[in-house]
């Protein structure tokens, strides 16, 4: 090891070696801050670099865990004692930015705020949107293929990269970062590869990137719905009136926690109705977006979907009825101990399954369960937390199975966003068929047969 991390250093610069205690002192996720065990962190500067480094970290047999923005839930970027963690840190350039094509191409570690901001500067916008953004990186946005609020108009994170750099296992530079067109059917579609791989295949250095028209008009409401039943007709609803940009559902035990309970938030709505909804629409005509969003708010009404509503006026009410969905600090230190969960399933079956879901830690631990779910209710996504006020690890398992093992009667996933990383390997079965997971396997051994690219996670 000592004679490998030498050579990496005559690469990196000594610098950018960091090692012992400079480890130990940075965190290896941002749910646990648990320290970074890794032997070392490697921080080259750009991809010539790194694919030095990782033809020798192949022809060695080291195994290496990528880091980017740490800011994942599923322990995806835990390396072991054995381990180098390669962090792409110092590459956070945006190397150009075309308005008439309406793309940006940027490195790996520059954080996805930078690039909304970058493609705000000439009027366009990057549509992914984290609660995250200043520290989540766009190479760990494309390795877990991220989702956010605005999926139900513009898609994932895959459907922004209209090109990619990876290097691979062996050092090898693979790229299409050619592909600034919006149509190229030219033979595989090699970036997909990568796209929600998890570092697995490859380690993603740069990334041509799909920009949106500017929409200058923004209209945001906060709503109380009275069923659920109301809620999927609400969402059925707006998009037909309105350029829905966001459809955010909170059940009550999030909405009430996150203002009456934690004292955290303002209310700005009475905390007794079952549902809440946020809603968000953009366009290019404030005066007429504005019109036809109040409209829609009457129509609701007069529907019975919604009992009450708060109009935000300014971007700062935007931005308060935002932190009640995106405050995730609020309830990892209300809950505390907690377990998260990003599961996907079909609109209809997500009451039945919620309720079900309560009823089983109720009885499996009773008196000391407690549920909070929200979501991207119109892509199917919900986010569950929950604590059973103890966090053993055979408590854990027994919630994990409470909450994964009926997806698979549904057809739904355990992973929504999050990816799978350490946390859900187990799981991947409810959510992918024995064919699906051996192919993956196949690809995976393809790509990196001697298994150093973050090892364990996803595939085990």
């Amino acid at each position: 090891m000592q004679q490998l991390l030498e050579q990496i250093a005559e690469i990196v610069g000594r610098d950018h070696l960091l090692t012992g205690e400079a480890v130990r002192q940075r965190n290896a996720d941002w749910f646990t801050h648990s320290p970074c065990e890794a032997a070392a962190i490697v921080r080259p500067a750009n991809t010539e670099q790194l694919s030095r480094v990782m033809a020798l970290c192949h022809a060695a047999g080291q195994p290496v865990v990528t880091h980017g923005g740490l800011t994942g839930v599923v322990h995806g970027a835990v390396a072991a004692p054995d381990e180098l963690a390669i962090s792409l840190e110092r590459m956070t350039a945006i190397e150009a930015v075309d308005p008439v094509g309406g793309t940006l191409t940027a490195q790996a570690g520059v954080p996805l705020q930078r690039v909304q901001e970058a493609a705000a500067e000439i009027g366009m916008q990057f549509p992914v949107d984290l609660g995250a953004r200043g520290s989540c990186t766009i190479g760990g946005n494309i390795a877990t293929n991220a989702g956010g609020i605005r999926v139900i108009r513009y898609g994932m994170m895959r459907q922004q990269v209209l090109g990619l750099e990876a290097v691979l296992a062996d050092g090898r530079v693979i790229s299409s970062m050619n592909n600034t067109m919006l149509k190229n059917n030219a033979g595989y579609d090699l970036k997909q590869l990568f796209i929600g791989s998890e570092g697995t295949l490859g380690i993603v250095t740069r990334a041509v990137l799909r920009l949106q028209p500017a929409l200058p008009s923004e209209q945001c409401a906060l709503v109380s719905v009275p069923s659920f039943e109301a809620l999927t007709r609400l969402l059925n609803l707006a998009p037909r009136r309105i350029g829905l940009s966001a459809f955010e559902a909170l059940w009550n035990s999030h909405y009430r926690l996150m203002t009456e309970e934690s004292g955290a938030h303002t209310p700005p709505l009475a905390t007794d109705s079952p549902f809440y909804a946020i809603l968000e629409s953009q366009g290019m005509d404030t005066e007429r977006d504005a019109e036809q969003f109040q409209a829609l708010l009457e129509e609701a009404f007069e529907a019975e979907l919604i009992t009450d509503a708060v109009l935000a006026s300014s971007e700062a009410q935007r931005q308060a009825i935002w932190a009640i969905r995106e405050d995730i600090e609020v309830l990892v230190r209300t809950l505390k101990p907690m377990f998260s969960f990003d599961i996907s399933l079909p609109i209809p079956a997500m009451e039945t399954y919620v309720e079900g879901l309560e009823q089983r830690l109720a009885k499996a631990f009773p008196g000391g369960a407690r549920l909070v779910t929200f979501g991207h209710l119109g892509d199917g996504n919900l986010h569950i937390m929950v604590t059973v006020r103890d966090a053993a690890a055979e408590c854990r398992r027994a919630v994990e199975q409470l909450v994964y093992a009926p997806l698979a009667e549904i057809g739904g996933s355990v992973s929504a966003e999050h990816g799978i990383g350490l946390e859900k390997r187990d799981y991947l079965h409810f959510s992918r068929s024995e064919e699906e997971i051996a192919t993956m396997r196949l690809l995976k051994q393809a790509l990196d047969p001697k298994g150093l690219l973050n090892p364990g996670k996803v595939l085990g």
